[in-house]
């Protein structure tokens, strides 16, 4: 069917349904036909399918994903949901066996066709439409699910032509949380990018004139980029005039879209639905450009707000700064900090270790360690990583060699060997070299155990680093050391203030000693995160990697002290360096073998956790329902005192309860680049974040503090009622 046969529809009504009419009787009244055979088995299709899935099986009462892909080749294209001025929607029709139900059809954001001025919406090239898949309890496992999908276009480019495939994929079913394949986790990475989200963070407001609809839309203060482009596809048929352009303006802080009415439509709808594109991206360049929207029609545009909270570097590198100086006081620093005041109780009784100059150094331990951390995470961002702050923990490799380097402490302050003065003189010495090596780092040690921990004022001012360019990204991540350092380096810096510290005794080596009991709970700490990311199998494993890295500290501290002769020293440093590296080698490269799911934590405090997504967030706010998210992570100390301080509370739970509040759990002790997106849409890149939804239309959602206490969360609870 040539397109050309479509030209007269523009500028009529009547035009317009005589073209529609046209190629539906062409679609529909030729399917059994012969033209459709021959259009059909004699014409090859120009569109390839493909049906994937991103679990490796099914399990009963779990929810899977499927993706659908259609591959438009050669310059053909086919048509999204609202195909436009002409075209024909994809249809999807789903045969599911007993038990197994299809969600909704998730649709990538379309492009403009513009053949000859007619204007329609479609895609070209590969697109993946994703569905959600939802496995009853009652499905056995051991059995096997055959999932049928018909997907039926029209496939057009000089002419056009229906095509249809009927695409199915088969699925074992086990008793046991299904599995990512990650043959397909890139694919279904790229997928999601392109499915619209919600603008939870934006101000989105509309009004109706006799000939236009004007959308308003106001950046969160975090966003610090221009968008350069805009175009809204409507849900509607015939809301629009679509060979009408789209203008649009910066106003203030918001953007306005004016959007020309269609002169079919003589009234005015309630609601605006549709998805909208941007350009460079909705969080700046590489970042999502497709976005759904509903926005009631209102009778005038709210004012632009004004700018509060961090608008600026300065309000920035404020935050940054005060939220490193209480990071000193978060329980994931304290047990090295504690150490490393013990250390100055003796550099300040020394008159020639100069306790200002190892408050140098320790600082530019700090930095160079914050630096680094910052570098890495800037790189991986641009390379298309999601990531945020903590990433390192994320790692099971991190995890590991930062747990067999805390646990080597740990024996140190117990004098099984010693590697200095305290417990980060890693090859320091008291003395002429004043244990320079030991003052650095501890800046080092103190900077990475640091990052399971957000203080306050850091969520906000971490947001907008991340947001800004690289070289504003590491002066904010500066301050954030410079405040860490700070109270050691005045410490150290102010003559008057040492005289306060007391004086060292044997009451050192009793602190000495206890602190590396902190440590070893560290060490426990760290195996229990690493449970949740990998399982218990491999946790025994990392155990006995410690029980021989143990036994090297041993074989060092037994013989290779200054007491034993130099033939002595040797062998045994050689000696405990091959059980060093053999055991944490063989760890490290050994342990994907023994990768296990971790089970499933049961919720606490009678709150019925539900595992976050954007399309149950989506689905729950179209619905009106008050939701509360719980952005956390296992390696985040902060989140688990607050879990078990606040949010376990039995009044919170109640209340929870009798507001009808949705809980939402967002884990990003894993990767998850959907639950980084998020993050990062409220101005974060750091857990814990607690955000509350009133479910009233239009409103936006109210942000908790990341230190909670059950008064904390009831009165905010209050924005709910």
């Amino acid at each position: 069917m040539s397109r050309t046969l479509l030209r007269f529809s523009r500028g009529s009504h009547s035009g317009n349904l005589l073209s529609s009419f046209l190629i539906i009787l062409f679609f529909f009244a030729g399917l059994n036909s012969p033209l459709h055979a021959q259009l059909s088995f004699n014409q090859p299709s120009h569109i390839k399918t493909a049906i994937y899935s991103e679990a490796k099986w099914a399990a009963p009462g779990e929810t899977i994903w499927l993706a659908v892909e259609l591959n438009s080749t050669d310059g053909w294209h086919i048509y999204w949901r609202n195909y436009g001025e002409t075209g024909m929607e994809t249809v999807f029709t789903f045969n599911l066996p007993e038990g197994v139900k299809a969600g909704e059809v998730q649709w990538p954001y379309p492009e403009v066709l513009d053949a000859a001025d007619i204007i329609s919406f479609g895609y070209s090239g590969a697109q993946y439409f994703l569905v959600p898949i939802t496995i009853d309890k009652s499905v056995k496992p051991g059995s096997e699910l055959l999932i049928k999908v018909h997907v039926s276009w029209l496939e057009c480019r000089e002419s056009c032509m229906p095509g249809e495939k009927e695409l199915e994929i088969r699925l074992p079913v086990k008793d046991a949380p299904p599995e990512v394949d990650e043959r397909y986790s890139q694919l279904f990475s790229q997928a999601r990018f392109r499915i619209p989200h919600t603008l939870s963070d934006w101000q989105i407001s509309s009004i109706s004139t006799d000939h236009t609809y004007l959308l308003q839309l106001t950046p969160p203060e975090w966003f610090k980029g221009n968008l350069e482009e805009l175009y809204f596809f409507p849900y509607q048929q015939g809301v629009l005039e679509y060979e009408a352009k789209q203008p649009f303006k910066k106003k203030g802080r918001s953007y306005l879209i004016e959007l020309k009415r269609s002169p079919q439509s003589e009234n005015p709808v309630d609601t605006l639905k549709g998805v909208l594109v941007a350009e460079p991206g909705w969080r700046g360049s590489g970042s999502e450009k497709g976005a759904e929207i509903r926005v009631p029609i209102s009778e005038e545009l709210p004012a632009t707000p004004s700018t509060s909270g961090i608008s600026s570097i300065w309000l920035a590198i404020l935050f940054s700064f005060l939220g490193g100086m209480i990071l000193n006081l978060m329980p994931c620093v304290l047990p090295v900090l504690s150490i490393k005041i013990m250390r100055f109780v003796k550099q300040a009784q020394d008159e020639h270790t100069k306790p200002w100059k190892h408050g140098i150094v320790f600082t530019a331990g700090v930095l160079l360690t914050f630096w680094a951390l910052a570098i890495v995470l800037l790189i991986l961002k641009a390379g298309g990583e999601q990531l945020g702050w903590g990433f390192q923990l994320q790692s099971p490799t991190f995890l590991i060699i930062i747990s067999a380097f805390m646990f080597l402490l740990g024996l140190s302050m117990f004098g099984v060997f010693e590697i200095g003065t305290s417990l980060t003189a890693v090859g320091g010495r008291a003395g002429k070299s004043g244990g320079w090596t030991g003052s650095f780092m501890d800046g080092v040690v103190a900077t990475v155990v640091a990052t399971p921990c957000t203080a306050p004022f850091m969520g906000g001012a971490l947001g907008f680093a991340l947001t800004q360019p690289p070289l504003i990204s590491l002066v904010i991540f500066t301050f954030l050391g410079l405040g860490m350092a700070f109270p050691f380096a005045l410490l150290t810096s102010v003559p008057a203030l040492l005289k306060f510290v007391p004086k060292p005794g044997r009451w050192m080596e009793s602190l000495k000693q206890f602190m590396g009991f902190l440590l070893i709970a560290t060490v426990i700490w760290l195996l229990w995160v690493l449970s949740q990311q990998v399982g218990t199998l491999v946790v025994i494993i990392v155990l006995f990697d410690l029980m021989f890295t143990a036994m090297a500290g041993w074989v060092y501290g037994r013989w290779g002290n200054l007491a034993m002769p130099q033939k002595t020293r040797i062998t045994a440093w050689v000696l405990a360096l091959i059980i060093l590296l053999f055991s944490n080698g063989y760890t490290l490269v050994k342990y994907h073998h023994f990768i296990t799911n971790p089970s499933e934590s049961v919720n606490a405090g009678g709150i019925d956790w539900q595992p976050y997504s954007d399309e149950l967030l989506n689905q729950l706010l179209k619905e009106g329902n008050p939701v509360f998210i719980d952005f956390t992570a296992k390696w985040c100390v902060s989140c688990q005192v607050n879990e078990q301080v606040a949010l376990s509370s039995q009044k919170v739970a109640q209340k929870f309860r009798e507001l009808g509040i949705i809980p939402l759990k967002a884990d990003w002790t894993k990767r998850d680049p959907v639950i980084t997106q998020a993050l990062a849409r409220y101005g974060r890149m750091s857990v814990p974040l607690y955000v509350l939804y009133s479910g009233r239309n239009g409103e936006q959602p109210k942000i908790l503090p990341e230190i909670l206490t059950p008064g904390i969360v009831l009165d905010a609870l209050e924005f709910v009622r």
